[in-house]
């Protein structure tokens, strides 16, 4: 595991474990931990592999980077490997195309290391070059795309902001929730640990093949009543169109003022629309969203700085008083 600290990397090696395993996980030692029973060793990707790894006895390669030259070193040191690569959907050049691999153009590659991703264009098109150091340079691969990951840990705060806001209404501040668009608009989750254990499954299987890793497209209207069946909330939906929202100045997707899961229409509809059918047949399995709904918010009870990224209740009785 090239990572093992992070959210999905983290997921991926934990899941490894319990499935019997030997796990090393090599990392720089700043992001986290790994989890028990994980063989670790510290290195800099930017550097040259440690010998004793580099000659190292490994079935498979997990890599999650976005960083070309790290990912063309490590498959110059273990090419005859079979390797799963986690890129994503932000390959796509055209963020309204729901159309997957093979079908959906793709970015033009980046392959020089841009520093931090600074826009998902950037990000998409290192990820691009990295997919192409994989598919060219190793014995056999699987490279999967996720869109939107979510569950407890998740360091974005998007997903979270849902259960936090059904936290609210359950403890009696704010029966009316603001929601984003049409209800019938389509969007996709993966839980981090259904995508991780199906990362396991294609290292297991030598799987290979280019997949979009996403759940099944739902009518967001159903998303969000799951989440709250999952924390046991009762809100009354006060829906509101993406005009409505942007003259209001509520943002989407995440960060400060936004309304996570919310995409402005028709230029980004096609991120959250992709083809869960070719996963799901290579062998995903996915949860449904009220059981994870139910897990983040016992982890944000239990974890008082839980990232929650979106409207702060004050900007959301403002909005909503707009509205009305």
């Amino acid at each position: 595991m090239l990572g093992g600290t992070g959210f999905l990397s983290r997921a991926v090696a934990a899941t490894a474990i319990v499935r019997g395993h030997d796990v090393t996980a090599v990392h720089r030692g700043r992001t986290g931990t790994v989890p028990d029973g994980v063989t670790q060793v510290l290195a800099d990707r930017g550097d040259p592999m440690p010998p004793d790894l580099a000659g190292a006895s490994f079935d498979a390669v997990v890599d999650v980077s976005s960083t070309p030259s790290h990912v063309r070193r490590a498959v110059a040191t273990w090419p005859d490997r079979h390797w799963v690569f986690v890129s994503t959907v932000n390959v796509y050049a055209d963020d309204s195309d729901p159309g997957g691999p093979g079908v959906g153009l793709l970015r033009e590659p980046e392959t020089d290391d841009v520093g931090p991703a600074s826009s998902p264009d950037a990000y998409g098109r290192m990820k691009v070059a990295c997919e192409q150091a994989v598919l060219d340079g190793v014995a056999s691969a699987a490279v999967v795309r996720p869109g939107l990951i979510v569950g407890p840990g998740d360091p974005t705060g998007r997903f979270t902001y849902w259960p936090a806001r059904m936290l609210r209404t359950l403890d009696g501040d704010g029966a009316d929730a603001l929601a984003p668009g049409k209800p019938s608009d389509p969007v996709q989750v993966i839980d981090v640990r259904d995508l991780a254990a199906w990362i396991v499954t294609l290292a297991e299987r030598r799987g290979a093949g280019v997949l979009d890793a996403v759940g099944p497209v739902t009518p967001i209207g159903d998303v969000l009543d799951a989440v709250a069946r999952g924390c046991g909330a009762a809100p009354r939906w006060r829906w509101a169109d993406g005009g409505r929202l942007a003259a209001l100045d509520v943002r989407p997707w995440a960060g400060d003022r936004s309304l996570p899961l919310w995409l402005p229409r028709p230029d980004y509809a096609g991120m959250v629309a992709h083809d869960a059918g070719p996963a799901l047949a290579a062998g995903l399995e996915v949860r449904p969203v009220e059981d994870t709904s139910r897990d983040v918010l016992a982890w944000l009870r239990s974890t008082p700085d839980a990232p929650v990224s979106g409207l702060t209740a004050a900007q959301e009785a403002e909005v909503l008083a707009a509205l009305r």
